[in-house]
Parts: structure tokens; sequence; C-alpha cells
């Protein structure tokens, strides 16, 4: 029988174990020690901001960031609703209410045109998603937020080196957040991190991530912050994994365009991923749509994919589906189309091309039944 291909795993080549003995070597393995800087340093970098904020995972980085914007009870942020729970849950951590509307069908990211129409008098600001690994749209999103005085706020968790028009996700709205977890294009195991150029947005984010301690008197709390800090063993594992990030994206850059050579003229039973001219795709995952033509479900697809010892990701639930959110009057029919038909692919860095191979022969195989 042949050996089970992951959707995701991690890749370390690097120097993580070294760094991570030298973290442990120094005694210093808790929020404070070099790692961290080193690491938030790398994060800035590769999202061209003055500032990176690093945290114990993504969904806090997310949580951090409103609760330094002042985001609270009765104001609304406006977000896709084909998205991560967690994007939803921070904003109601802040005991405000998202806002969710559709997405573009063929990017999966959140439709430019539809936040406008969401917007009222308690709207705060809006948060788009990088889905799967592309830029949303945001020269027309930035500019309705810039007209409306809203801020902008990036879930880049999925798009670690992605770029939109030449710049990189992170530093294109007000402040950016991404996630480090196991299955992510750099990895921490858990980890977050937020970027912004704001100086003092970064220092509040600062204040709040260490129980609200003041950064010149020890001990003492002025306001109520949280923990949510990095630790220096984790950072030293971000660190190594930075230093190797253009080599991971080259290789997921290279397996979906193999996944695209390979998955070629199946009109109508496979729609490939679509990538926008002005983007360019870190391809988190490679997402692929069950086109109309296919007669069982992407349920069904991709049980018969890991009966074959092919695992396969369903792409996120609306977020309006699921209980805490519940709204049967939302339309957001390109969210639910994507949600019943879209599934991703093994998409990770010790994949073979026979791995590759194999994938797209079984995913053919099933879907022209």
């Amino acid at each position: 029988m042949s050996s089970k291909i992951s959707v995701a795993a991690p890749k370390f080549s690097g120097a993580e174990k070294i760094y991570v003995n030298e973290a442990l070597e120094s005694t210093w393995i808790s929020s404070r020690g070099p790692f961290i800087e080193r690491f938030e340093a790398a994060v800035a970098e590769m999202a061209g901001t003055r500032h990176a904020i690093a945290c114990n995972n993504g969904t806090t980085s997310l949580h951090l960031a409103l609760a330094a914007m002042g985001v609270g009870p009765g104001d609304e942020v406006i977000m896709p609703a084909l998205t991560y729970i967690a994007t939803a849950n921070c904003v109601r951590y802040c005991g405000a209410t998202p806002v969710l509307v559709d997405n573009d069908p063929r990017t999966f990211n959140v439709d430019p045109a539809a936040i406008e129409q969401a917007v009222t008098p308690r709207t705060k600001g809006v948060m788009v998603v990088h889905l799967y690994g592309q830029s949303a749209d945001m020269a027309p999103i930035l500019e309705t937020a810039d007209r409306l005085g809203l801020w902008v706020l990036e879930d880049a968790a999925e798009a670690h080196g992605a770029r939109y028009r030449g710049r990189p996700v992170g530093g294109l709205g007000r402040c950016g957040s991404f996630s480090f977890f196991g299955n992510k294009i750099v990895t921490t195991g858990e980890g977050g991190a937020v970027t912004t150029d704001d100086d003092d947005l970064a220092a509040r984010m600062r204040l709040l991530r260490s129980q609200g301690m003041d950064a010149d008197r020890r001990y003492w709390h002025p306001v109520v912050g949280y923990n949510y800090r990095m630790t220096n063993v984790t950072a030293a594992i971000g660190v190594a994994q930075m230093e190797r990030l253009p080599e991971a994206l080259e290789k997921r850059r290279a397996i979906a365009a193999a996944y695209d050579e390979r998955l070629a003229g199946l009109a109508g039973l496979i729609e490939q991923p679509f990538v926008a001219d002005d983007c360019e795709h870190a391809f988190w995952m490679y997402t692929v749509m069950l086109g109309d033509a296919v007669k069982a479900t992407r349920d069904e697809v991709m049980g018969m994919m890991e009966a074959d010892g092919i695992e396969t990701r369903p792409i996120f639930y609306p977020i309006n589906q699921m209980p805490p959110y519940f709204d049967p009057d939302l339309k957001a029919p390109n969210a639910v189309r994507c949600a019943s038909r879209g599934m991703n692919l093994p998409t990770h860095e010790l994949l073979s091309e026979t791995d590759i191979d194999r994938v797209c022969e079984t995913l053919k195989r099933i879907v022209r039944v």
C-alpha cells in the first residue's frame, strides 16, 4: 500500500535545532531573549514595516491588534464570510460585532464592492483576509476605507511572503496579523505577530501584550493587559524558518505550477486557482473547486482521496453558517458555493514529483466518474 500523503507538513532543514539549543543553553527560555527581537525584525522585514510584535499565536495577534485600536462594545468590523473562525472570534472577544460580506468567487477573498454596502455609523474598520496565500484586492478596499475614515487590518495568517502590486502583505493596511501555526509557510509550532508602521499603535500593542506592564516601571500596570507573549525558544525556531522563507516560497510556487500543468484541460470538472495579475501568490494551500459536471459531492471526493491515502482539506465554512454567528438571512452565495465545492490539495515542501503525480491522477480518476 502506498504511503499517506499529508495535506500539510513542516520542514525543518535550516538552523532550527542550532538556534533552539542556543536558547536552551542561554537559559533564556521564556518571553525575553535575543531570538524574540531577531524574529520580530525578520517579520517586519517580510512585511515591509517598521514594527513587528511577536505573540503566542495568530489568534491572539488579531485580538491584540483590535484591542489596541480600541474596538469595543457597539462597534462593527466588516470582514469576509469565508474565513477561519478566529477572524470573527477576535472581534467578539472585544465585545464588537463582525459584519460578514461575500467573497470574490475566483480568488476566495473578500469582494471589495460588498464592503461599502455594509458600512454603518457603527463601523470601526475592515478586516481583510488574504485567503490561502493570495492578497485581497487592496487598492479599492483601502480607497473605500480612507474615504470613510476606517482602518484596515490584514489577516495575513496564510500569506507569508505574498505581494500585492509589488508590496508585501502585512504592510498595506494600518496593521497586519500573521500566524505561525504548525501548518503555515513559516512555523514556530504556535505563534503570531502583528506588523505596523504606526509607532503609537506598536507601543500600545507591546504594552497590552505583556500584562499591561509599564515598559519603564516594572510590575506597574496602568492598564488591563494580556499574556500574549512569544517565548525565546519559539522565536528561535521562527528565526531559522524566516531565513529560508525565499526557498519555501520558491518550492510552493513550483508545486503550484506542477499542479497547474497536471490538472489542465479539465473544464467543467476542476477549477484551478485564479491568480490575479497584480498579486504574487504564496500558495499556502493549492485550492481547487469541483466543477458542476462532477457528480460526487466535495466531501465524497475528499473521502475517496482519503481512501487512496491522500489527505485533503475542505474550504472553510461560511462564518454565518456556524452556531455562534448563525444568520440565515445573510446572502453570501459565493461563499456558500466555494465552501461546498472547494478543497485544498497537499501543499508543502516535502512533496515529491511522484506525490504530485499521484494526487493529480487520483483526483482526475475520481472526478471523471
